[in-house]
């Protein structure tokens, strides 16, 4: 079990984006968060297996014509007692 902070960059704000995001994460047990920033990225705080974090990103980058993600930043955190996986505002 793993934790990660993800920062996406790239068209990741009004495609649609952190839903899709949170229904890969919802269907790979993973737990965390999903939150828009002002300045146009995405973060992301996601826990579970690492193989399943990792196909998670793989799958968002081609999961719709809309989202482009330019680039992304991960950054392994501590873990923490959380159980679902929650888009924030």
């Amino acid at each position: 079990m793993k934790r990660y902070y993800v920062l996406f960059k790239g068209r990741v704000q009004g495609v649609g984006f952190r839903w899709q995001l949170s229904n890969l994460a919802l269907q790979n047990a993973i737990s965390g968060s999903v939150k828009n920033l002002d300045n146009g990225d995405v973060e992301c705080y996601m826990q579970g297996e690492k193989e399943k974090i990792l196909d998670v990103i793989a799958k968002i980058q081609n999961i719709s014509p809309y989202i482009r993600i330019d680039d992304y930043f991960m950054k392994e955190l501590k873990l923490k007692d959380e159980k679902n996986f929650r888009v924030l505002y």
